[in-house]
C-alpha cells in the first residue's frame, strides 16, 4: 500500500512537497509515478521516477515548476511543487510499478500501486 501525503491549501506562487512512503518496503525497486486528477477533469500524469537508473520524466506542464525526487534510502518518493496556480488544483496520487520502463510509457503504462490521494488548493 502506498500513502501519499503533504497537501493542503496554498496561495498562488506557493510551494507544497508531497511524499509517498510504501507500506512493508522501499521504492528501491519500484518505478513510481504522481498523477493528479481535479475535479470534472480526467486523471493526468504529473511525474514519474524509474527506478533502475532513477531516470525521471515530467509532463510539460510542471517542468521548471515541479520535480520528483527520492531519498538515498528509497523509502520516501516526494513531489516538489514550485510557483503553484490555480489550475494545480487536484488531488494527488502516487502510483507504483514493478517495472523498469522505457520513459516515454509513464503515462500510459499499468501501475501496480495506487496510494488514496492527497487534495492540493492553490487559491488566488
Amino acid at each position: 500500500q502506498l500513502q501519499a501525503s503533504g497537501g493542503g491549501v496554498v496561495q498562488v506562487g506557493g510551494s507544497l512537497r508531497l511524499s509517498c512512503t510504501a507500506s512493508g518496503r522501499t521504492f528501491s525497486r519500484l518505478t513510481v509515478g504522481w498523477f493528479r486528477q481535479a475535479p470534472g477533469k480526467e486523471r493526468e500524469f504529473v511525474a514519474g521516477m524509474r527506478w533502475g537508473d532513477r531516470k525521471t520524466v515530467h509532463a510539460d506542464f510542471g517542468k521548471g515548476r515541479f520535480t520528483i525526487s527520492k531519498d538515498n534510502a528509497g523509502n520516501t518518493v516526494s513531489l516538489q511543487m514550485n510557483s503553484l496556480e490555480p489550475e494545480d488544483t487536484a488531488v494527488y496520487y502516487c502510483a507504483a510499478s514493478n517495472s523498469n520502463p522505457i520513459l516515454s510509457s509513464f503515462r500510459t503504462m499499468p501501475y501496480d500501486f495506487w496510494g488514496q490521494g492527497t487534495l492540493v488548493t492553490v487559491s488566488s
